[in-house]
């Protein structure tokens, strides 16, 4: 079934559309741009928490969803199942399961939102828009996405959790500054 929604979405490859899939892909890869935009927000003091919570919400995802989930689950792509689709990236050398892409997107989109509600909306926006890819390419598969996008959410609230419990300790002089 996850190959039918699949080949559903490739009817909706357009010239211009290809593009800016790619596009949004790419930027995606690694989780760079949200790694750079955690770091741009962890120099400033007003921002600083958001910023080292996405980090810590991006360490967690990748140790949960690409060192261990995609290892233990050890799904292939579709584009490894279904050969006949030509793909527009190069082939991913990783597991499918859980979408990187999508869990490190909503990760730090989850955290943004939490702390700054339009910036948040918008970089909901934008992972969800990088989770789409992934299936227009033809790498993930719809389940990859949604889980992928459930551990994203897990490790944003897990990362607003820890950060919030060492804020108490730190004002109560059990940590340093």
């Amino acid at each position: 079934m996850e190959l039918e929604i699949l080949h559903m979405i490739q009817g909706l490859h357009r010239d211009w559309l290809d593009p800016v899939m790619i596009f949004f892909s790419a930027i995606g890869n690694d989780g760079l741009c949200w790694i750079v935009l955690s770091v741009v927000l962890a120099c400033f003091p007003r921002t600083r928490k958001s910023g080292v919570s996405m980090l810590l919400g991006m360490a967690v995802t990748f140790v949960l969803g690409n060192l261990l989930l995609k290892n233990l689950v050890a799904r292939p792509r579709p584009c490894a199942v279904d050969t006949s689709v030509v793909l527009l990236i190069p082939f991913p050398s990783e597991y499918s399961f859980p979408s990187g892409h999508s869990s490190n997107g909503f990760t730090a989109a989850s955290v943004l939102f939490a702390y700054h509600r339009r910036a948040g909306l918008a970089a909901l926006l934008i992972a969800g828009v990088i989770a789409f890819s992934r299936m227009y390419l033809f790498v993930h598969y719809p389940t990859d996405i949604l889980g992928g996008v459930c551990l994203g959410i897990a490790d944003a609230c897990l990362a607003l959790w820890l950060v919030r419990i060492w804020e108490r300790r730190r004002t109560r002089g059990q940590y340093p500054e």
